[in-house]
């Protein structure tokens, strides 16, 4: 089941999305205009799993940014709901908005409830009674802020839905967060990928502000695609709203099973890509890399541009890269078949005589420098975790294993077994002091 929360700007429909949810996905702010996107939670009441889509404000003025989109975002989650949960501001009392937003729920002959919302105290609940003229027959009072009466609210939508969209959802299978700059068409990609507009696009930077989880299914694969807002600079953060959308980021990459980073092709590989992509690594995420927007760029080569990529950053040449645009929908599916081969990557284990068999082979091929009279010695090899893939060499002494020689190894085995999009780590276990 799919439960919608609209309503004009600023009268708490994220905080009751939060609320609903019991966690903080949805940003906070008292600016008005906050939510653009739609985003999807995930929330349990009375044993049922179900599905709460929280929208932005709508609003029907021309001066304002944004609100055509965030109104035809709005309507399509209107449409996509099972119930719907207007919600009102109780202290602010009937606006016209309201109504006007009333009159087109009412239309769409679903199940509505009205959550007067703001009682933050019982004895503002006469409030709700302004609220008949608007013509909802079920109204609650709630308070998004203290949790008061939403499980009344559940309780009144529950009634209303046909038990035939009380059905729980599947889980996706691969979570993917599209990650990136601000304004490189990761809104587009994913609306390209889901062939609907999801998400609000725009010219102007920083118009995704929330990480939106998105369910896609695609040749029988199931994935959540989590679209976030544009990682920026810290001294261009001046609104606490975007510093907010720049945690939401990290925490996708965090959640995330792989990552999509996507990179503007014409404008390369800069510093703040180089910095996710270390914060990727960090988390020990597979990682894809878009080059995105191919469609602009004259006279150069796909695979030389690869090539540029690569030669700038050897760190991650392991990394497959698709050439491409999302605006024209050129060779964005292949980013499946990449998420994939990089899951299974991440999934892979090998065996500890396989690994002691190459540890051989690169010693035969190229013996560790004697440093002080020793030698490095490694004893064995073994896989010690997936996802991400970690391996611990226990060893005689780890200060003979230099930076150079370490590195070797981590290259021959990346000839060997590819690991294609994963990090890989090498632990150095020393013998035990006698």
């Amino acid at each position: 089941m799919k439960l919608a929360l609209v309503g004009r700007p600023n009268v708490g429909k994220s905080a009751l999305f939060n609320r609903i949810c019991k966690k903080r996905i949805a940003i906070v702010d008292d600016m008005e205009g906050v939510t653009r996107d739609r985003i999807y939670g995930e929330a349990e009441f009375a044993g049922q799993t179900f599905e709460v889509i929280d929208t932005g404000g709508i609003h029907f003025g021309k001066n304002i940014p944004f609100t055509e989109e965030v109104r035809r975002q709005s309507q399509l989650a209107i449409e996509e709901a099972d119930g719907i949960i207007l919600v009102v501001d109780g202290k602010a009392g009937v606006q016209s908005l309201d109504a006007d937003i009333s009159k087109i729920l009412l239309k769409t002959h679903k199940p509505v409830v009205l959550a007067v919302n703001k009682i933050d105290d019982l004895s503002l609940s006469d409030l709700v009674f302004n609220f008949f003229e608007l013509g909802i027959e079920k109204m609650v009072p709630v308070s998004a802020l203290h949790g008061l009466h939403v499980a009344e609210l559940l309780e009144n939508i529950f009634e209303k839905v046909p038990q035939a969209h009380l059905a729980d959802e599947v889980d996706a299978i691969c979570k993917v967060a599209i990650v990136g700059r601000a304004n490189v068409g990761k809104s587009t990609l994913i609306n390209a990928l889901l062939n609907e507009e999801r998400t609000i696009v725009s010219p102007i930077a920083g118009t995704t502000r929330d990480a939106i989880d998105i369910p896609l299914d695609y040749n029988e694969s199931s994935y959540l695609m989590i679209d976030t807002a544009g990682i920026r600079r810290k001294n261009k953060e001046k609104e606490v709203v975007e510093k907010f959308a720049a945690m939401r980021t990290e925490n996708a990459i965090t959640r995330a099973d792989v990552c999509v980073l996507v990179i503007d092709a014409n404008e390369g590989l800069t510093s703040q890509e180089k910095r996710i992509i270390n914060q990727i690594e960090s988390e020990g995420k597979g990682l894809v890399i878009f080059l995105n927007k191919w469609d602009l760029v004259k006279g150069f080569r796909m695979e030389h541009s690869i090539q540029a990529i690569y030669e700038e950053s050897p760190f991650i040449k392991h990394c497959p890269i698709i050439v491409g645009s999302a605006k024209e929908k050129r060779n964005i599916t292949d980013i499946f078949e990449k998420v994939n081969e990089v899951q299974e990557n991440l999934a892979k284990k090998l065996s500890t005589s396989e690994l002691n068999q190459f540890i051989e082979k690169c010693f035969q091929k190229v013996h560790p420098p004697m440093i002080l009279g020793k030698r490095l010695r490694v004893y064995y090899m073994t896989q010690k975790t997936t996802n991400p893939p970690r391996f611990i060499l226990f060893i005689n002494y780890p200060n003979l294993m230099t930076k150079a020689y370490k590195n070797y190894l981590i290259n021959s085995f990346r000839q060997e077994y590819a690991f294609t999009g994963c990090p890989i780590e090498f632990i150095l276990r020393g013998k035990k002091k006698s």
